[in-house]
């Protein structure tokens, strides 16, 4: 048949040319071929073999295969398709033995634990919450590869792009593996070269100041701003647009930016494409006000900007916030201001009418204040500038934030929300504090410049009970300091504007010189007393303050310089060992003084000032009862400045006068007496030692005689014995500059700044200095009485007696009454002047882990003879 069936075809295919010219013959079909069915086969049984964990009857159910039902390829594949989906297989295969199928299966392993090898700079706490492969779950490739992309990314919001993560599997029994992440976190990745192109008006320097983004160079090594960030590169397009609408490039636009990875996946090369377009001026400047309050024609006139100038966006944003603050100063809180530009591109002017619409004057309806659970609502209340139902005022809101944010028990950046009342003519002021910890307990130790070995153990509450009292209790030990301190202050009285506070209080604090690098003490000051204080306001910004304050002073000095100078037993202070500036100082006193205090404060946080202004007067009077008389008069001054991107700039200034009311026994004594006066240096004055600025007395001792018997002083720093006496008036003033730092240091507590330091204490009686050269017959130091007779004293003790001085020696059972030898020495009065001392610095403040942390590098630019200076100062713990 099926030869015919072809033979057949061929001679159709041969006759086709003549039955085609025969229309009337039939035409001849094709016949049609019928594949003939894959034959088909019922299920017997079905197998599962390679199963370690899963029961067969398991992965069978996880198939579309039933015993007794049909068998086919396709339903093989369906099959197939079923298990992978799972995830719980690494291999699997169907064969089919005329009915019997067996299923060949490879499980996939269970994960026994994930390593993490090679991560520094992003612990493991940061990257695991990003692995969703864990222990006892099924590992499957996939997942691996997804964790893999999740690390890589979590390396690339760090700045790394050039990080690989290599995912590897430890084989152990029972089918388990340890799945390893070994990460080579790679350098940051850094911005080499910043490109900017069709810049013609502005050099590329000038416009990368005004980004964000900076170009790597060794001196950013504390700045994060170096390295790629696709999100502040965003931001840069936003800031060179701000920078040349303020100059007045109005139809600036940037074409393109395209960050580019090197070769080397180090760094990256942006490039900026900017159109910049033509340069446009002010037009006609105009106010139209359907307030009735507001004249548009005096508005117009306080206006920054006129006809004629250079356009300036900064400014137009300026003059809405102006006109919004003055519609909120009478009580307007929603007025609308519109700035309608007009642009002429034929002359290229900017017309601008700013259009103030018709909005009702608006009462506080409510004040709602919202997350302080610490905090009673009464404390933040009594801050508010304004209360409810009283006429909105812009001002006083803003006075209110500041007001509240000074408290420093919230953190920072809080802002009043105005809200709409009930009706259009009514806002509520919603407030939403986040507070922060308020007590603090500091157990610390460390290492001073100044004081040495030291311990600093404190408590202080700033908000007791939520009641904004301040509660502090601290003790202070150290080589040469000790103190003890309790304080309680109740900011509001009776729920009134009255400040109350007292403190009580013992301080031991010993007083040195430096001999061969050695700190040796000369005069010790015990004071124990007490203050209080009463503290009101006089108007919004300007605080009163008295006190009343009782202390008992103990000044002595070292065992060293004491000596029996006229044979009675009583050991005197010898002027030979200390000198008589010492001798002067010693005794017991009782001081009794009330003070005032006059502070005007418009800072917008009293804790840490961005902006605004303190000047502050106090006295006080020492007088009151007591063993001293004095008035002691104090003026401080300081401003702040937010210079824009972070820095803040700041300038004080103080100085203070002591006057006696006491006239001194003998010349050569001050009235005003040595624990009483100012003294100036680290840390108040950086680049100068401790005291080391001002009035001192300088001891150099001989070495012996020349050649020609005259003196040889030694002058040796080493060898020299300086002890600061302090002035009765000094000044000090300061120039900070506050340099920010990227993110990653501001959550470090890290705030670099570079300063100016100046200041001098000066106004001292001038002390008797003494000038013993060898052989002076003063330093003999046999007693003599009154007569000009040595003295000889009973060896039991007793009363002296008189020996002629050419007399061989004393009587049998007495000796010879003398003082320790005291060595050739001169004494020099140095530095009692008002003129400046003038030091350059750069310093570091850090909250580190054992509390404050400060670090100054200064150089003294301006000293004078007897200044001691010092070029590294540094404290850690805490500073006293």
């Amino acid at each position: 048949m099926c030869t015919m069936f072809l033979l057949g075809t061929a001679l159709g295919g041969l006759t086709a040319p003549a039955l085609a010219q025969n229309a009337s013959a039939p035409a001849q079909q094709a016949p049609v071929v019928v594949p003939t069915p894959a034959p088909v086969e019922t299920i017997r049984s079905i197998t599962v073999t390679g199963n370690q964990r899963l029961e067969a009857e398991t992965v069978i159910s996880y198939m579309p295969l039933r015993v007794g039902e049909p068998y086919s390829a396709a339903r093989g594949d369906e099959a197939l398709r079923a298990l992978y989906a799972t995830e719980l297989f690494a291999d699997a295969q169907i064969r089919n033995n005329n009915g019997a199928i067996t299923i060949e299966v490879r499980e996939n392993p269970v994960i026994n634990r994930i390593i993490l090898e090679g991560n520094k700079r992003l612990k493991d706490d940061k990257i695991n919450p990003e692995i969703r492969l864990s222990p006892r779950q099924i590992f499957t490739r996939t997942k691996a590869r997804a964790d893999v992309a999740r690390i890589v990314e979590l390396y690339r919001r760090q700045g790394r792009f050039g990080a690989t993560v290599e995912p590897k599997i430890v084989q152990l029994d029972q089918n388990r593996v340890d799945v390893v992440f070994e990460i080579n976190e790679g350098p940051r990745s850094k911005i080499r070269q910043i490109n900017i192109l069709g810049n013609d008006k502005f050099t590329d320097g000038e416009l990368r100041s005004e980004m964000v983004t900076k170009q790597s160079r060794f001196f950013r090594f504390f700045s994060s701003s170096d390295v790629y960030d696709p999100d502040r590169l965003a931001f840069d397009q936003q800031k060179l647009r701000q920078f040349y609408l303020t100059e007045g490039y109005a139809d600036f636009r940037v074409v393109s930016a395209v960050a580019e990875l090197t070769a080397d996946k180090r760094d990256f090369i942006i490039t900026y494409v900017v159109e910049e377009g033509e340069r446009y001026k002010f037009g006609d400047v105009a106010v139209e006000s359907e307030i009735r309050d507001f004249s548009g024609e005096a508005l117009q006139r306080t206006l920054p900007m006129k006809s004629g100038d250079w356009y300036n966006a900064k400014q137009v944003e300026d003059a809405v916030t102006s006109l919004n603050e003055t519609a909120g100063l009478f009580g307007y809180a929603f007025a609308d201001v519109q700035p309608n530009i007009k642009r002429n591109a034929e002359d290229r002017t900017m017309a601008i009418t700013f259009q103030v619409a018709q909005a009702p004057r608006v009462y506080v309806e409510r004040i709602d204040i919202n997350g302080n659970t610490i905090t009673r609502d009464k404390v933040i209340r009594r801050e508010f500038r304004l209360a409810e139902g009283d006429p909105f005022n812009s001002i006083r809101v803003k006075r209110s934030r500041d007001r509240i944010q000074s408290l420093g028990y919230f953190q920072e950046n809080l802002e009043i929300e105005q809200q709409p009342g009930s009706s259009p003519d009514r806002v509520v002021l919603v407030t939403n504090v986040e507070e922060k910890p308020t007590g603090e307990l500091n157990v610390s130790a460390g290492f001073s410049s100044l004081e040495r070995f030291l311990v600093n153990l404190s408590i202080t509450q700033r908000n007791f009970m939520g009641k904004g009292q301040l509660l502090r209790a601290a003790v202070n030990y150290s080589s040469y300091s000790k103190s003890a301190e309790l304080s309680f202050t109740e900011p509001y009285l009776f729920d009134r504007n009255i400040a109350v506070g007292g403190d009580i209080f013992r301080r031991d604090y010993r007083n040195f010189n430096f001999v061969n690098n050695n700190r040796n003490t000369t005069y010790e000051n015990i004071t124990t007393g007490g203050q209080l204080r009463l503290g009101f306001p006089i108007t919004e910004y300007l605080q009163g303050a008295i006190r009343y304050g009782l202390s008992y002073d103990e000044v002595s000095l070292a065992d060293s310089f004491y000596s029996d100078l006229d044979g009675d037993g009583d050991r005197e202070c010898d002027p030979l060992q200390a000198g008589r500036y010492l001798c002067d100082v010693i005794g017991d006193r009782l001081t009794s003084s009330i003070g005032y205090t006059l502070a005007y404060s418009t800072l917008n946080n009293s804790i840490r000032p961005t902006r605004g202004e303190r000047i502050s007067l106090s006295q006080d009077f020492a007088g009151l009862g007591g063993d001293t008389h004095y008035l002691r008069t104090r003026l401080n001054s300081a401003k702040y400045w937010g210079i824009g991107s972070g820095f803040i700039l700041s300038a004080s200034l103080e100085g203070g006068y002591i006057r006696s009311f006491e006239k001194p026994d003998e010349p050569g004594v001050d009235s005003v007496r040595l624990t009483d006066r100012f003294f100036l240096g680290e840390p108040q004055i950086r680049g100068f030692d401790i005291r080391g600025v001002g009035p001192r007395i300088l001891r150099q001792r001989y070495s012996g005689v020349d050649d020609d018997g005259n003196p040889v002083l030694l002058t040796d720093r080493d060898q020299t014995s300086d002890d600061a006496i302090g002035g009765r008036a000094y000044y000090l003033g300061r120039v900070e500059l506050e340099i920010p730092l990227g993110s990653g240091a501001r959550e470090m507590g890290l705030r670099p700044s570079a300063f100016i330091d100046i200041g001098s204490v000066f106004g001292v009686e001038d002390p008797v200095v003494n000038d013993y050269r060898p052989g002076d017959p003063r330093l003999d130091r046999n007693i003599l009485n009154s007569e000009g007779l040595r003295q000889c004293v009973p060896t039991g003790g007793g009363t002296p007696t008189s020996i002629p001085n050419d007399a061989s020696g004393c009587p049998a059972g007495t000796s010879l009454l003398a003082l320790p030898s005291v060595s050739p020495f001169k004494e020099t009065f140095l530095g009692d002047t008002w003129k400046p001392r003038i030091s350059i610095g750069f310093g570091v403040n850090w909250n580190s882990p054992f509390g404050p942390f400060r670090i100054d590098i200064a150089k003294a630019l301006v000293k004078y003879k007897g200044d001691d200076t010092k070029l590294f100062a540094f404290n850690v713990g805490t500073a006293f």
